[in-house]
């Protein structure tokens, strides 16, 4: 049996920010079925769903998990990125407290797309530990999108 600190340790925490209120909340990733809530508004934390990510919370949002992310680069015009939402939206609810699952907005946040060189859509790119370690062009089915999270999960 292990040891107090060794179960502390094994705990994995994701820093988000509160759709609602905007606060950064660090959230206990092996509770995210229970929805926990953003410490400033109590509204729950939604993690079985896509986090939105723009410039302002990219990199921090990277940076701080301590679980794999999985991003969804897309555009509101695109066909194939709208063909691929029903699967990204899956892919998050089935890798709650595993992984997170975002998706950013490439029109809406510029920036971060550029720095990433982006160029075409949809695009999607797996983090772990703050790095790129895979990246997907095109749209692609659910079972593509979930062996790019089964391989650093």
């Amino acid at each position: 049996m292990g040891t107090a600190s060794d179960q502390e340790s094994s705990i994995k925490k994701v820093t988000l920010k509160c759709q609602f209120c905007d606060s950064w909340n660090r959230v206990d990733a092996t509770r995210a079925a229970d929805r926990p809530k953003c410490g400033k508004c109590s509204t729950p934390m939604l993690l079985d769903r896509p986090i939105h990510l723009d410039d302002e919370t990219f990199a921090r949002t990277i940076a701080d998990s301590e679980l794999p992310v999985l991003v969804d680069f897309y555009a509101d015009w695109c066909g194939p990125c709208k063909m691929m939402a029903p699967s990204v939206d899956q892919l998050a609810t089935n890798f709650v407290g595993q992984a997170v699952v975002a998706k950013l907005d490439t029109d809406a946040s510029q920036q971060t797309a550029a720095s990433l060189q982006i160029r075409g859509m949809p695009t999607t790119i797996v983090f772990n530990g703050g790095k790129e370690v895979g990246r997907q062009m095109g749209a692609v089915p659910y079972a593509r999108l979930a062996a790019m999270l089964e391989g650093v999960v």
